[in-house]
């Protein structure tokens, strides 16, 4: 990564710090960054220099902590239409840089739910520094703590698990999206097939959107 890059990444750690950056100032120093160069960048505005070992007893289909690309979240933001009055909330957020990336570029409230503990302290911690209150991680089995979750509008998943596993989550959240419409944004992820969702067309080969079909 350039060090003009790094500069302004931590120009903008700073900034964040002061409460001076809005979605449109972090869209445009974003917009600054070299495409092949935005991951890196980010790991630096999150201070991220290295990722703790995944805990040795995940339970059975979950999958082990693996980044999201900053153009999958991006693309996932704006397929999903995601604005400020959002509940964003990042299944299996790992580290939180995808929840983080989808607040500053849309200024939407974000939630991260991760069950490994030390990545949710570790997210928790940068977002406190940062001073990001519409930002929190919570520690938990999604597939348990989902209908708790009952003011989010705009669900990300990155592979966080599969099987069996998807199934019970998939059964916890129509109870969400029968109490209020919802956006399902899925990356690199196989066809969600329940009744209550509705795929929303898209020429992306890798971010699938889908619709809740309850009325709310």
């Amino acid at each position: 990564m350039q060090p003009t890059y790094r500069s302004a990444a931590q120009r903008l750690r700073s900034d964040l710090r002061e409460g001076r950056v809005t979605p449109a100032t972090f869209g445009a120093a974003l917009e600054e960054i070299a495409p092949s160069d935005r991951d890196s960048w980010l790991d630096v505005l999150w201070n991220i220099d290295q990722i703790p070992p995944d805990e040795p007893e995940l339970p059975r289909g979950c999958v082990p902590y693996l980044p999201c690309t900053a153009a999958s979240v991006l693309g996932a933001v704006e397929h999903a239409g995601v604005s400020s009055s959002d509940v964003f909330v990042d299944v299996g957020a790992g580290l939180g840089r995808a929840a983080v990336l989808a607040h500053l570029i849309t200024g939407a409230n974000c939630i991260g739910l991760e069950i490994q503990t030390p990545l949710v302290r570790a997210a928790q911690e940068r977002a406190h520094s940062l001073k990001l209150t519409r930002v929190q991680f919570l520690q938990g089995d999604a597939t348990d703590t989902i209908r708790s979750i009952t003011t989010g509008t705009v669900f990300f998943l990155y592979c966080p698990f599969s099987g069996a596993r998807l199934e019970r989550f998939l059964d916890g959240l129509e109870g969400v999206a029968r109490a209020r419409p919802i956006r399902v944004c899925c990356v690199d992820m196989p066809p969600l097939e329940v009744p209550w969702l509705a795929r929303v067309p898209s020429t992306s080969m890798s971010v699938d959107v889908y619709r809740s079909l309850f009325l709310g």
